[in-house]
């Protein structure tokens, strides 16, 4: 189940799975039209592909959500947390409603899909969760103290949720993107973008193929010996 999946890095997550010989189950907040190109995508590789449109910071919705992935498919091996948000605005400024909404989506969506679908895991001993951060919640921006803020928590529930199941069957691992070209990216201002593109060692953007080979592997038996990792494919935005 790969969450914020109808675009951006989470559909190339969920054809990448696809790919791997996996059946996806596409989870988002539009309607199913906008999320038509991802779900053909997944059937042309000849697999299972379901559709649920859904408020990741809502409880209940949450609950719907895995009871219906899970009557579809009857258990879920890899769940990625990657649905998020993002506004800009100084802290002095920012509204907060934008302060929760952003924690809402991107760390209170990430504890409750987690919460929905760990118990199935660790009843079979086995399970993957891959939690998509990013590299602003390591190194912190400007404008962004609230999505920063999100994705550093995210890292920290990495870590911590791993030590709690890993020897259970259950890997916990994340990644934390550099800046990539996806529709998120395009709602940051372009003072903001050409600020950020200088800062980059590499000096270009991601593209969502340069990220998903990372969610593969922890998702596969190669990343076995991953635990509480957050893997950057940053373009050098992060060294450590």
């Amino acid at each position: 189940m790969v969450t914020g999946a109808a675009s951006g890095i989470g559909a190339g997550i969920a054809v990448a799975f696809a790919r791997e010989g996996a059946d996806v189950a596409v989870v988002d907040l539009v309607p199913a039209e906008q999320a038509a190109p991802v779900l053909a995508a997944v059937e042309e590789l000849g697999r299972r592909c379901v559709y649920v449109q859904a408020d990741v910071a809502d409880e209940a919705a949450v609950r719907a959500m895995a009871e219906h992935v899970l009557a579809a498919f009857g258990h879920v091996d890899v769940l990625v947390n990657n649905a998020g948000i993002f506004t800009q605005s100084l802290l002095e400024d920012m509204a907060v409603a934008d302060w929760d909404r952003v924690l809402a989506v991107n760390l209170r969506g990430t504890f409750l899909c987690t919460q929905a679908l760990l118990g199935q895991m660790l009843e079979r001993g086995y399970g993957r969760i891959i939690n998509v951060a990013s590299q602003l919640g390591q190194v912190g921006g400007t404008e962004v103290a609230h999505y920063c803020a999100s994705k550093a928590a995210v890292i920290g529930l990495t870590k911590a949720l791993a030590r709690e199941v890993c020897r259970r069957g259950v890997l916990v691992n994340a990644i934390a993107p550099g800046p990539v070209l996806t529709p998120l990216l395009a709602g940051e201002t372009e003072q903001w973008r050409t600020a950020k593109l200088a800062e980059l060692p590499l000096g270009r953007f991601a593209e969502v193929s340069e990220i998903t080979p990372t969610a593969v592997l922890l998702a596969s038996e190669d990343g076995s010996y991953y635990v509480g990792q957050t893997l950057g494919p940053n373009g050098g935005d992060v060294m450590l």
